[in-house]
């Protein structure tokens, strides 16, 4: 059986409605970037970035997978997929992939600023005082800016498996995530799906230049 490696970024989840952090100017929803998505910031107004989240959190929980995050999770029926994300929501699992990789951490989960690997689901408002079990603030499960990406290796190691490449709604702007694809093997297909995207055509890449929802029936239908 076939093993496709999908990487997926920001554009795979802005159809269900779910705001791209970083705006055009570079502030997140009006914020600073360090200042909400550093461990200085948490240290210096924790109450800020404690707000921040909470309403990613809410939003998250109002909206639905689109039809791109489905027709990947049907691919299962026909290939062994993996999907490694940058994004932290759960819409890739709400649509049915069971092989899904956060390399930026999760939304619905909150860990012990003592304990790193004291992991908890989490969907309503994180707050001052809400403690692990050993009695240290909570935190959002997310990676921030400075630290580092835990789940890097296991995520090369998926690359290094792949007969199929699919990169979808991601800038490749973002590292180590935008290194992954250097690290699938040398035959391996590669498709990349974005309506402005980074990379251009060529013998090794095929850019089709579509939002996920129509890039992906595109692909399915064409060359899966």
């Amino acid at each position: 059986m076939k093993h496709i490696v999908v990487l997926t970024g920001a554009g795979m989840s802005a159809e269900s409605g779910v705001k791209t952090f970083r705006d055009h100017d570079g502030l997140w929803e009006g914020h600073d970037v360090m200042k909400v998505a550093s461990p200085q910031g948490f240290l210096e107004n924790p109450e800020l970035v404690l707000d921040f989240y909470n309403k990613r959190r809410r939003q998250l929980l109002e909206v639905k997978p689109n039809s791109a995050h489905i027709d990947l999770a049907k691919l299962e029926n026909k290939y062994k997929v993996s999907i490694i994300t940058q994004n932290v929501d759960d819409l890739h699992e709400r649509a049915g992939s069971t092989n899904v990789l956060h390399l930026h951490g999760e939304l619905l989960k909150v860990r012990s600023t003592f304990d790193k690997t004291d992991i908890k689901e989490w969907k309503t408002d994180l707050v001052l005082g809400d403690l692990c079990n050993k009695g240290y603030q909570l935190r959002p499960h997310i990676v921030w800016f400075g630290e580092d990406v835990p789940m890097i290796n296991k995520a090369i190691e998926v690359c290094e498996t792949a007969d199929i490449l699919l990169i979808i709604g991601t800038s490749m702007q973002v590292y180590p995530a935008a290194s992954l694809m250097h690290y699938v093997p040398q035959n391996t297909s590669i498709f990349y799906i974005d309506p402005k995207p980074a990379l251009s055509n060529n013998k090794d890449i095929m850019v089709i230049p579509e939002v996920a929802t129509v890039g992906v029936k595109q692909l399915i239908e064409n060359f899966l």
